[in-house]
Parts: C-alpha cells; sequence; structure tokens
C-alpha cells in the first residue's frame, strides 16, 4: 500500500510539473509558428532563426522526456529530429493542461468535503439538524457518496494522465519494437545501397582528378623532358628543363591535393578541428570555423563530417563566391553533433544535385541527416546531423 501511494505521489507531481511544461509548451508553439513562417523574409537572420527554434525544440523535448521518464516510467526515444519535436510540443501541451484540470478538480473535491465535515463538525454533529441554512449529518450523508466518486475519479484521472502523457511520447519520440524493427532494417537496406553508391561516386571522382589533373601534368612533364633530351642548345635545355621542375612541382600539388580530398592525414593525426581548420586556410574564399566540442569524436563520425563541411565549402566556394563562408561544428541534444556551412551568396543550390545528393547518401551511412536551406537570393545552409555515441 506504501509503494502505491508513493507511485501516485510520484505520478502527481509528474503531472503538476507536465502542467508548468505544458504552458512553456503552448507559448513555444505560438512562437514556432510565426518564427518559422517569416524565416523566408528574413534571409540571413532567417536562417538563424529557424536554427534557434529547432535547437528550442530539441531541449524542451529533451526536458519532457527527463520529466516523463522520472515520474511516469522509464521511456527510450528514437533519434529525435526538430520536425518531430515540433509536433510533440504543438500537441502535448494539451495533455499538461488536462493534468492540470485534473488536480484542479481533486483539489477542489478535498476542499469542499474537508469544509463541509469541519461545518458539520462546528455544528454540533447529528443532534442539531434544526436550521436549514447549517451543515447536518443529513446533508452530508446526501453529498458523501457523489464527492467521492468524484474523488476516486480524480485521484485515477491522475495516474492516467501520466499514463497518457508517457504513451503519446512513445507514439512520437519513443521506440515501438516492431516499429522500430520495421523502420531499422529498411534504412539499413536504403545505408547499404546509399554506401555503394558514394563508394562509386568517390571512385568516379578521384577518377576524374587523376585524369583531368595529375595525368595532364604528367604527359605535359614527359613531353618537356623529351624536348630538353632533344634539345641542341644549352640554354634551350635548361629553359624546358625548368619548365619540367615547375610542372613536377605543379603535379605534386595535384596529388597532394588529391590525397587531401581522398582522406586528409590530419584528420587521423589531430581530428576533426584541425581538419577543418587547414581546410579553411586552403580555401580561396574568406573561412570562419567555429568549433565548439571538446572531445574527439570516433573516426567514422569525423570521417563523416570533414567531408560533408569541406564538399559543402568547396561547393560554395566554386559556384556561390561568398564573402564569408561560416563553419560551425557544435553538440546538439540526443547525443549527436551538429555541422553547419552557411554562405552568403546568391542561394539557389539544388539538394538534389549530384554533389548535395552524394553528402546526404554519405551521411545517410552513419545514421545521420542532411538538411539543406537554399532560397534565391541565399544565403545558404547545410546543415549535417550525425549521432556520436
Amino acid at each position: 500500500m506504501r509503494s502505491v501511494a508513493r507511485r501516485w505521489l510520484e505520478a502527481l507531481s509528474g503531472v503538476i510539473l507536465g502542467g508548468v511544461t505544458a504552458v512553456s509548451a503552448l507559448l513555444f508553439t505560438v512562437a514556432a509558428v510565426f518564427a518559422l513562417a517569416s524565416v523566408r523574409l528574413l534571409g540571413r537572420w532567417g536562417a538563424r532563426l529557424r536554427r534557434t527554434v529547432d535547437q528550442s525544440a530539441l531541449a524542451l523535448s529533451e526536458l519532457e522526456i527527463r520529466r516523463i521518464a522520472r515520474f511516469h516510467g522509464t521511456l527510450h526515444t528514437d533519434v529525435a529530429t526538430p520536425h518531430r519535436c515540433r509536433w510533440y510540443l504543438g500537441m502535448r501541451w494539451t495533455i499538461g493542461l488536462l493534468g492540470l484540470g485534473v488536480v484542479l478538480l481533486l483539489a477542489l473535491c478535498l476542499a469542499v468535503a474537508g469544509s463541509m465535515v469541519s461545518a458539520w463538525v462546528l455544528s454540533g454533529g447529528w443532534g442539531l439538524i434544526e436550521n436549514s441554512d447549517r451543515v447536518d449529518g443529513g446533508l452530508v450523508a446526501l453529498v458523501s457518496l457523489p464527492g467521492i466518486l468524484l474523488i476516486f475519479v480524480a485521484i485515477v484521472g491522475v495516474a492516467g494522465v501520466g499514463s497518457l502523457d508517457r504513451w503519446f511520447a512513445v507514439q512520437v519520440l519513443g521506440r515501438q519494437s516492431d516499429r522500430l524493427l520495421q523502420e531499422r532494417v529498411t534504412e539499413l537496406t536504403s545505408s547499404r545501397d546509399h554506401v555503394v553508391d558514394a563508394i562509386d561516386d568517390e571512385r568516379r571522382r578521384i577518377e576524374r582528378d587523376l585524369h583531368d589533373g595529375i595525368q595532364q601534368h604528367l604527359v605535359a612533364l614527359g613531353m618537356l623532358i623529351g624536348r630538353a633530351r632533344r634539345a641542341e642548345q644549352p640554354d634551350k635545355m635548361n629553359e624546358l628543363l625548368a619548365q619540367a621542375q615547375a610542372t613536377s612541382q605543379e603535379a605534386i600539388n595535384e596529388l597532394r591535393e588529391v590525397a587531401n580530398r581522398v582522406y586528409p592525414i590530419a584528420l587521423d593525426k589531430d581530428g576533426l578541428r584541425a581538419a577543418v581548420e587547414a581546410m579553411a586556410e586552403r580555401t580561396s574564399a574568406p573561412v570562419r570555423v567555429t568549433y565548439e566540442l571538446t572531445n574527439r569524436l570516433r573516426p567514422a563520425v569525423e570521417s563523416v563530417l570533414y567531408f560533408v563541411i569541406s564538399e559543402a565549402v568547396t561547393n560554395a566556394a566554386k559556384h556561390a563566391f561568398p564573402k564569408l563562408l561560416e563553419v560551425s561544428v557544435t553538440q546538439q541534444r540526443f547525443d549527436r553533433v551538429l555541422a553547419t556551412v552557411t554562405d552568403d551568396g546568391p542561394g539557389g543550390a539544388d539538394p538534389s544535385g549530384t554533389g548535395l545528393s552524394g553528402l546526404a547518401r554519405r551521411v545517410a551511412a552513419v545514421d545521420g541527416i542532411l538538411s539543406v536551406h537554399s532560397p534565391v537570393g541565399g544565403p545558404t545552409v547545410v546543415t549535417a546531423s550525425v549521432p556520436c555515441g
């Protein structure tokens, strides 16, 4: 009995706290609707506003999950996305206000019952039933049955609201074994195909870099050496050898760039931060890097994030001609890392293009999510959210 009472009191605490957070969820939902409706009108500030809304949705949802796990039972969540969290918060506030209503009903029933019993006792008990304006035993007996029923309904309602709160979180954010297994099989099948496609794309890109770059330099180098061997005048031979030396240096630089694009050695040696900063220094456009992680990530995650950032920066510098590129790597909620590349170019990037779709496949291979927001007029924002656990 004591255990049941303790669990009910925990449920009551969770429902009361859920009512308070429901007000926050309602205010957030209203603010998010207006914010997302004005994103297109604000340009660059709109992209930042959208990120703020997404981060707020993730933070509020994490708070709700912790509350439910603490007061209503354990809850295991799927990978949380801003869209799912916004939808959850947009509906969850109704359950919170329902819980407040049940708690207020219980408090009202107890207050009325207590006041009537105290008034009856103060009026002298069963012997004084003379005046109709006084609470007597007959009136107490008349209202006791419906009062007890209302109190019982309110007590059960507290536990019911707690169960409803947890059920709704499970349906929207939680893991369900059958659904999770089916989705996981689908994701793995799709990821396998994406990995194969990404590998094929990478091979074609490497072949193209070798053919169009290094091979051309080596052909030119061979021709210069051949002409130098056939030259009869020493000055002409020295001139051709100097050109051959310059061409060989260009080939070496090109080979170094290709090797860097395949896999930068700094990524293994010094980690993602050093690799991104080195890439930023080689970029033709100015790049500002913000790196907020304190610990190194596992190699697969570092590799994916580096190539997303590198490809996004290269594409922006090549096609958008931005005045400034901003790269940020931050810790996200639910044990995830968020990489964002923003350029102030004209926008209009096509997410289904070869480069961006290849990045999406690479990110999906590690259960990540890539999104591209590039309205006409800019700015273009490429974000990759990858689990780091």
